[in-house]
């Protein structure tokens, strides 16, 4: 079944969000341990989450 051009753009996003996860990743090593704790609490604390982005995308 061919995918609609609503979950094309959605797929795409999660490409984007995936580009933003790396980049995340390849600055930690630069960081001091405070602002990556800091980092880490802001991450914890965004809204919507990731998981609660996944249980959505799940629910039936």
């Amino acid at each position: 079944m061919p995918l609609s051009g609503e979950a094309i753009r959605t797929m795409n996003y999660v490409d984007d969000i995936s580009v933003t996860l790396r980049r995340i990743l390849s600055v930690l090593p630069a960081l001091t341990p405070e602002e990556r704790e800091r980092i880490a609490d802001h991450i914890r604390h965004a809204e919507p989450s990731y998981e609660s982005v996944i249980t959505a995308v799940s629910a039936k």
